[in-house]
């Protein structure tokens, strides 16, 4: 465990340092969620009766959003690993008495936490002062909220066993491209990133709740905005760790098979 914990601080530090990227980032998200409020608000006041979320539980969705956009970003790729599965650099990995699969999740998970960590203080400390119902306001209790943040460690599971998955099957492909961009188009439409999963029709709602798109940013999201009720917390958070379960089997599967394929010329 300490050589993973080892490969999780190196690669934190790393991505720490990347200040000015993040500042970036920073000034997007807030002019971003401002044009969301801002459009979701026209809709709104021409008719409140027919939104399926408050205002206010809206305007704290799209502002957590943009704080932990990186913690659940399915773009937000390692295109080093990619690299070294499709040139055969991995085979260099092969070499360190490690797991790779395990040696990849915590570096994706260092990768997401450091991008986050120099964005979401920001952007959470200056929403917090924009006035009702446009700022962010916690509106659940506090165990609710402890809920939330266990829902949020959940979540990172679940992004990076899926982009773990996806690194594995480039075993298997010529070129990763295609399904990256497909597993980007499903998150943003199934996972609540185009509009929250509420605004969708009934039967594509149902339907998106049960993928794991859904257990990403979905789930805490709406669980701090009081969207999801306290009985309904048990079962979204009980399909998140479905999906961790599942696809972690998956891709660690798929790794330890596609590494016994794998053919190194040259040595």
């Amino acid at each position: 465990m300490g050589k993973y914990w080892s490969f999780f601080r190196m690669r934190l530090m790393a991505g720490l340092q990347y200040r000015a990227a993040a500042l970036a980032g920073m000034s997007t998200q807030f002019v971003w969620g401002a044009m969301e409020i801002l459009l979701y608000r026209a809709f709104w006041l021409e008719a409140p009766e027919r939104f399926p979320m408050g205002m206010e539980a809206l305007a704290s969705y799209i502002w957590l959003q943009q704080a932990f956009l990186t913690l659940f970003a399915l773009w937000n790729w390692e295109y080093d690993i990619l690299d070294a599965v499709k040139t055969g650099a991995v085979s260099y990995e092969l070499l360190r008495p490690t797991d790779i699969y395990s040696m990849w999740m915590a570096r994706s998970i260092a990768n997401r936490l450091a991008r986050a960590a120099l964005r979401m203080v920001p952007v959470i400390a200056v929403s917090i002062f924009i006035p009702a119902p446009y700022g962010l306001r916690l509106r659940v209790s506090p165990a609710v909220f402890g809920l939330f943040l266990l829902s949020i460690v959940l979540m990172v599971l679940v992004v990076c066993a899926y982009t773990l998955l996806v690194y594995a099957l480039t075993f298997y492909l010529t070129d990763p491209n295609g399904i990256m961009v497909v597993s980007v188009a499903a998150a943003d439409l199934f996972g609540g990133a185009i509009v929250p999963l509420p605004f969708l029709p009934e039967g594509v709602r149902r339907f998106a709740e049960l993928t794991p798109f859904a257990s990403m940013q979905n789930v805490p999201l709406r669980i701090f905005s009081g969207d999801i009720t306290l009985a309904e917390i048990p079962r979204v958070m009980g399909l998140q760790a479905f999906w961790i379960a599942a696809l972690i089997s998956a891709g660690y599967l798929l790794t330890r098979n596609g590494l016994r394929r794998a053919v190194i010329l040259g040595g």
